[in-house]
Parts: structure tokens; sequence; C-alpha cells
């Protein structure tokens, strides 16, 4: 699995992972931190990359365009903590939801609770 993080996380929270073996980057490391999310949504989709972000726009243009990929990991109620907070989140429970996000998925998470929906939204 290939993580790409959106602008609105912190470059740390990548830098984390790598540290662990998870092949992740953060939009800046490809030059996109200014782009809209349309071009980081085709970007991911034709480079193989799950989404990872804070921001509900990626379930848009997922159920929008009634998409397959990329997939999606939606932090939710996390903007008031901290980065470390946010990797031990993803730490936790990426494991349980890999084969979700290889078959197509987005996953609502946050500090209390965890969504699964297949692709393409319905």
């Amino acid at each position: 699995m290939r993580l790409l993080l959106d602008a609105n996380l912190s470059p740390r929270i990548a830098e984390g992972l790598r540290a662990e073996g998870i092949d992740a980057v953060h939009v800046v490391d490809l030059g996109l931190v200014t782009a809209p999310d349309e071009e980081i949504f085709d970007r991911a989709a034709s480079e193989g990359f799950t989404v990872v972000t804070a921001d509900s726009d990626f379930g848009t243009l997922l159920a929008m365009r009634r998409a397959t990929s990329p997939s999606v990991v939606h932090l939710r109620h996390v903007a008031e903590l901290a980065p470390n907070v946010h990797l031990a989140l993803l730490r936790a429970n990426l494991p349980p939801i890999l084969e979700d996000l290889d078959r197509g998925a987005i996953v609502s998470l946050s500090p209390t609770r965890m969504a699964v929906r297949d692709l393409p939204i319905r």
C-alpha cells in the first residue's frame, strides 16, 4: 500500500509511517502542496496511492465521479490533535483495513469510530 498525505496533515506523519516501513509521501514531496484536490485525486489514482486526508472533499470527488480509486482514509475530528496523535491513529487502524483499501474503499476514521465503505460509492 502506498499512502499520499494531503496538505492538511503534517509531513511528519509521512515521516513516521516511513520509519515503520510504510510507503508514505506527503503532497509537499510531490510538488502538490498547493495543487487543487482534483489534481491530487487524479495523481493518487494514476500512481496507486491511497489518499490520507482530513478533508471531506475527497469523498465528494469519489461520489461525483463514481470512482473505484483512489482509496481514501478520511481522518475526522482530528483538527485539534497533534500530528503524533494522527500518526498513532493511523498506526493502530491501518492493519485491519489494508485489504479494504487495496480493494477500493473510503474509510472514515476518528479517535472513537471507524467506518469502511466500498467503492464506488452508491
